[in-house]
């Protein structure tokens, strides 16, 4: 078994739509990034590739790219599937924190679960979705962002 850390922060921006966990939450600001800003994706996509030792998502998907200008990090996300794949490594379960002062998450968790189960091809019971704030503190507190942490327990699924 091997376990995985992954961690992205995004800031908020005008005139883009909040996509968090493949769910497009109504707010009056999106976040900034190359692709659709996901935080939550981008974290578990770093998890599940630290887990299997395959770097991290600048390495396989780099900002500098412009294939990946816009890009929904669903379509990330299933590629990172992939590449479990491609290693044998079979995912036991995520856990993820987002943490964000406004909207309030909840509402949509089970939504932002179940696309990613569907992405990575997992049981829906497999993924745990939190949401908190940081009471008002720090830029988060300020709602000038979002940041998510993951973990990820893969397995390694040797052929026949």
């Amino acid at each position: 078994m091997r376990v995985g850390f992954g961690f992205d922060v995004h800031e908020f921006i005008d005139n883009r739509p909040l996509i968090i966990g493949g769910v497009e939450i109504p707010h009056a600001r999106g976040l900034a990034g190359h692709s659709d800003a996901d935080v939550l994706i981008h974290a578990v996509m770093d998890a599940l590739l630290g887990a299997a030792g395959l770097d991290d998502i600048g390495v396989h998907f780099p900002n500098t790219d412009p294939k990946f200008q816009g890009i929904q990090s669903r379509i990330l996300l299933r590629h990172v599937r992939e590449l479990m794949d491609e290693h044998r490594y079979g995912i036991c379960n995520i856990d993820a924190t987002i943490v964000a002062q406004t909207p309030k998450l909840r509402p949509y968790t089970e939504a932002m679960k179940q696309n990613i189960a569907e992405d990575l091809n997992i049981d829906f019971n497999q993924i745990n979705i939190k949401a908190t704030t940081t009471e008002h503190l720090g830029f988060i507190g300020r709602r000038e962002g979002i940041a998510t942490w993951a973990t990820a327990l893969i397995d390694y699924a040797p052929s026949g």
